[in-house]
Formats: C-alpha cells, sequence, structure tokens
C-alpha cells in the first residue's frame, strides 16, 4: 500500500476551481514532488491531506487514515512546514522546540533535534533574530517534533541565498535518509530535480504528469538541443528556418533549438547561410525546466495526459 493516496481531489473557492480532479500516490521513502507554477492547487492540495481544509470531492490517505474522517491519527502521523508559518518574535529556539513537542504523545527530544539541524549557536537566540537559513532549519525541526513518518515542506527554500538553499537540500537529504517519507512543494526546478525521486506537476488545479525527472525530461524531449549566443537579435526569417529544424526559444542573443538528429549541422548551416557567428555554443539535452515549460503548456499539457 502506498503511504499516501490522493484520489480525485476537488476543491473550490466560489467560482474558482483551486484544484480539479487531482490524483497520485507516494511511496514509503520517497521524496515526493509538487511542481507548478503560482497559484496552480500546489499548497491547497498538502492542506486537504493534512487536514487543514476540506475537498468537495475526493479522498486523502496518510498510511491509510483519511485525513478528513481521521484527523487526529493523520496528525500524529504527519509533520507539515506550511508557506507562511511564523511564530513570535521574542520565541526562542529551544522553548520553541520545547513548546511543540508538549503537543505529542511521543515527540522527538528538542536538544537532539538543535543538534541535528544545526542550530546548537542559535538555541537561545529569538525567532525574530535568527537568519533566513536559521528560520528554516527551525521549521524543519517543527515539523519532525512528533516524531512524523511523513513531512510536508511548502516552498522550503523561497527568500533563501544560494548557500542557504542547499544547506537545506542536504538537511532535507538527511531527513529522509533517516525513515521520514517527504512530500516537497515546490516551483524551483534546480530544486525539484536536485531532491526528488519523483515528481507530480500541477497546472491549473490538475495534475498534467507524474514521473521522475529524467521521465518528465523525456516525454518532451528525445533528440538534441543547441543553446547559443549571437552578436545581435536573428532576423525572422533566420529564426523561421532555425523553426524548420526544431523548437526555437529566443531571449534576446540566446538561442535555444531542439530538435533531432542532424540539428548541430542544421543550425551551423542556417547561421553560417546568414552571416551569424555564434559564441558560447553548448550542445546537450533538454533538462527539467524545459519540461515544465511544455507540460504547464494547456496545449502541450493536454496532449501528453492522453498519451
Amino acid at each position: 500500500m502506498p503511504i499516501i493516496e490522493i484520489e480525485n481531489l476537488r476543491k473550490t473557492y466560489g467560482n474558482t476551481v483551486a484544484v480539479d480532479d487531482v490524483s497520485f500516490t507516494v511511496e514509503d521513502g520517497e521524496i515526493f514532488g509538487i511542481l507548478g507554477p503560482n497559484g496552480a492547487g500546489k499548497t491547497t492540495t498538502v492542506e486537504i491531506l493534512a487536514g487543514l481544509r476540506h475537498a468537495e470531492h475526493g479522498r486523502a490517505r496518510v498510511m491509510g487514515y483519511d485525513a478528513a474522517v481521521d484527523r487526529a491519527a493523520v496528525t500524529r502521523t504527519l509533520g507539515v512546514q506550511l508557506q507562511s508559518g511564523e511564530l513570535p518574535e521574542k520565541l526562542k529556539v529551544t522553548e520553541a522546540l520545547t513548546l511543540y513537542a508538549t503537543l505529542y504523545d511521543n515527540p522527538a527530544d528538542p536538544d537532539e533535534l538543535i543538534e541535528r539541524m544545526g542550530l546548537e549557536k542559535a538555541r537561545d537566540t529569538a525567532y525574530g533574530k535568527l537568519s533566513g537559513g536559521q528560520k528554516q532549519r527551525l521549521s524543519i525541526a517543527l515539523a519532525l517534533i512528533g516524531n512524523p513518518k511523513v513531512a510536508i515542506l511548502d516552498e522550503l527554500t523561497t527568500g533563501l541565498d544560494p548557500q542557504a538553499r542547499r544547506e537545506t537540500w542536504s538537511l532535507i537529504e538527511q531527513v529522509r535518509d533517516s525513515g521520514v517519507t517527504i512530500i516537497l512543494v515546490s516551483h524551483f526546478m534546480d530544486e525539484a530535480e536536485r531532491l526528488c525521486d519523483r515528481l507530480a506537476v500541477i497546472d491549473s488545479g490538475r495534475v498534467v504528469a507524474v514521473d521522475t525527472p529524467t521521465g518528465l525530461v523525456g516525454q518532451i524531449q528525445s533528440g538534441q538541443q543547441i543553446v547559443f549566443h549571437t552578436p545581435a537579435p536573428l532576423s525572422q526569417q533566420a529564426v523561421a528556418e532555425l523553426q524548420q529544424l526544431g523548437r526555437v526559444e529566443t531571449q534576446g542573443t540566446q538561442i535555444i533549438v531542439d530538435g533531432g538528429d542532424g540539428l548541430l549541422l542544421g543550425v551551423a548551416t542556417t547561421l553560417d547561410r546568414h552571416g551569424v557567428v555564434p559564441s558560447s555554443l553548448r550542445t546537450g539535452q533538454g533538462n527539467l525546466e524545459d519540461a515544465f515549460i511544455a507540460l504547464t503548456d494547456s496545449g502541450a499539457a493536454s496532449v501528453l495526459q492522453e498519451a
């Protein structure tokens, strides 16, 4: 049995459909990502799973417990770090963890969590004085204080600098290695590609694909990708000729061309014909960002969903 089962969830706010027939499962021990644009329905989905919101239709289960019916059992099983969580400014790290520990029958040891999360030097620091990275470490610790089997981490690294983001990623991997299944809500491609075993891509409240990061990339690209810069923006005629070779994306003087066999020769011939000398040219395969753009485009998403 999957540790998490989401079946045909639907949630509306007035005339707005936030979640529309969302279904997926999560296996024990996974880091499972929920990826999508802002407003796609990611947070609403996990809030239903955590029992914080009620769906009009469908069911969410954690270890067999129905989130809407067995909320107390789900609470004992689930740890949650929500996107907009805050604590009182003067509450110290040790005080926060000790307070949260009183809410559970079998909590983790606050001192052990402080050490595990690298917060030893900040244990007596007030929440308002913590850095962004320290606040995120504390939020993870609070999600784990109840010794949960599953942890939901919602937009965990938003607003962090690159070093703090990577430190947080390492912490997430350590938490998974300790036996906790993780649902990671994100809109960062590099984060999802680095951490997630599988991903559900949600767009406009609907799941458009569920696969590994590599599998998602493979759905939209099986050939080559060429990226290069030009001294000046290409002419419309040159772009049109490149489009005969594959998908073309222009970002100022940077050009990205996706296509099949013989793409490099075709691009080189086209540029030479127009007297364009490219710079910083590199070849490779598409990445998760390319897949995300294709999947969350309404036309491409509908084709892939039917496949």
